[in-house]
């Protein structure tokens, strides 16, 4: 993948008959993907329509209590306890926009905008709480806009955006990212910014802290987006460059979900490592 890394993955291994099948279907998805990145309204162009966001829950009756054991509780550890989100293999293919318009973030730089959208089917994720999730990482001083190459500002629906930040569940992830074999990581697909809700809900079991990891996963692909390529871990026992597949394995690296550590970017050696990826989504 090297510099030309769009954020794909490594497929699993196919048997050596299928592979002559393998390479004309992933030409087909490649040469797909090049046309959809021409066109500028990303909904569109993965063949999913537009919808009205839902409506808000009704407030409760006015004799309902509160739960006493209803208090804020701790992010659970990544890969053992799901917060209370649920979604099925499949959704509909409809995603709901998040209509909220944000500040620039970043003080300088090419300006990117960007939509943020969750996929019908994904039960308890508010999509402008989500939004705001995605905002509030990709304006830290440690992502992207910290060092003044980039600045990034969220869109609403029907604004004109350079990528999209969508929220899917895995067999949808599979379809765009042009692998439907892998339905356990996100990927970067044109401009396209893929998040498997799986991992949002259940991490990685080798990151621990769930709200690090989501920050890597959008760091990572968003990463993809701004033109950088996977890299390798360049120190056994330091953090590892956010552009390191984290999802698969730190390989001595510890987890770091920031593109600027102290002050300065981090980057390792260009390449990745061949990690299998596991079956299933969890």
């Amino acid at each position: 993948m090297g510099g030309r890394d769009r954020g794909l993955h490594r497929r699993r291994r196919r048997p050596r008959s299928g592979r002559i099948l393998a390479v004309v279907l992933v030409g087909a998805v490649l040469a797909a993907g090049g046309y959809a990145a021409r066109h500028a309204d990303l909904l569109d162009r993965v063949d999913v329509r537009r919808t009205v966001q839902a409506a808000a829950p009704s407030a409760p009756a006015p004799d309902a209590r509160p739960s006493p054991t209803a208090v804020p509780t701790p992010v659970p550890a990544a890969g053992r306890v799901a917060p209370g989100i649920g979604y099925p293999p499949r959704g509909s293919g409809a995603f709901r926009t998040a209509d909220t318009v944000g500040a620039v973030a970043g003080r300088s730089g090419e300006l990117l905008r960007y939509r943020v959208a969750v996929e019908d089917g994904i039960r308890n994720v508010d999509v402008e709480r989500f939004a705001r999730e995605v905002a509030a990482t990709l304006a830290d001083r440690r992502g992207w806009t910290g060092d003044g190459r980039w600045r990034l500002q969220r869109v609403g629906r029907d604004d004109r955006a350079d990528f999209t930040v969508l929220l899917t569940t895995p067999v949808t992830r599979g379809r765009l990212c042009g692998d439907p074999s892998d339905r356990y990581t996100s990927c970067r697909n044109g401009d396209q910014v893929v998040i498997n809700v799986a991992r949002w809900v259940y991490g990685v079991p080798h990151v621990t802290d769930l709200d690090r990891y989501r920050q890597y996963l959008l760091n990572h692909e968003v990463g993809h987006r701004l033109g950088r390529g996977h890299e390798r871990c360049p120190r056994a026992g330091g953090p590892a460059p956010v552009m390191v597949q984290q999802t698969l394995g730190l390989h001595g690296c510890t987890p770091n979900p920031w593109p600027i550590v102290d002050g300065e970017p981090l980057a390792g050696p260009p390449g990745q490592y061949d990690d299998p990826i596991p079956a299933g989504d969890r």
